[in-house]
């Protein structure tokens, strides 16, 4: 008779023990599953570990309490995850659109002084006054030819003045040596009149 009970005692120790680490196991289960994997993973493993019971027509799922407190505290430290995150890309983002905006300043900058220059490079200032460079150029050649015209001119004209000047020397020369050669010969015939009316004289003087 005792060594009955002793039996069954044992085996009620035992049946305890396997029972108490059963539970122990699938508590590390639970909490293990509870604390890894995507909330939705979460969800089905405490729907998949409730118990439920109908009533009325109805049925009813049993939660644990410490499973559903773990799973409160996972959805909220998600959420917390979620809105760090988002509050994380906010600031990026609206980093991205202030740094977008000094770009496009810089670009806009960029593109006037680009404007400005290529109009300085394009225009030519004239007598103070800004021209295009295509009209600055037509100016500048029709200057150029203009002198260029007027040097001809004035080479032709002294062309002709010397000519002119030539001609007026070898006709002063020419009268010249045609005056000369009329007085030499108004001389002659003045001298030769002389004797003449000399030589009257004396053939007068003579007669008497």
């Amino acid at each position: 008779m005792k060594g009955f009970r002793i039996v069954l005692m044992v085996a009620v120790l035992l049946t305890f023990g396997l029972q108490f680490s059963h539970a122990q196991d699938e508590e590390q289960d639970e909490g293990s599953s509870l604390e890894n994997g995507p909330i939705d993973s979460q969800f089905e493993f405490v729907y998949e570990k409730s118990g439920n019971y109908r009533a009325d027509g109805k049925r009813y799922e049993v939660v644990r309490t410490i499973s559903l407190d773990q799973l409160r505290q996972n959805v909220l430290d998600t959420l917390s995850g979620f809105n760090t995150r988002a509050a994380e890309l906010k600031a990026t983002i609206a980093g991205h659109e202030s740094t977008i905006t000094s770009l496009e300043k810089k670009l806009e900058d960029t593109t006037n002084s680009l404007a400005v220059v290529t109009e300085e490079k394009d225009n030519m200032s004239f007598l103070g006054i800004a021209v295009s460079k295509g009209t600055y150029n037509a100016i500048l050649w029709t200057v150029i030819a203009g002198l260029l015209i007027l040097l001809l001119f004035f080479i032709y004209r002294f062309r002709n003045s010397n000519i002119l000047t030539q001609e007026a020397k070898t006709n002063l020369s020419e009268l010249e040596t045609e005056y000369e050669d009329h007085r030499r010969r108004a001389l002659e015939r003045e001298q030769k009149i002389s004797r003449e009316l000399q030589d009257e004289i004396n053939k007068y003087k003579k007669q008497k």
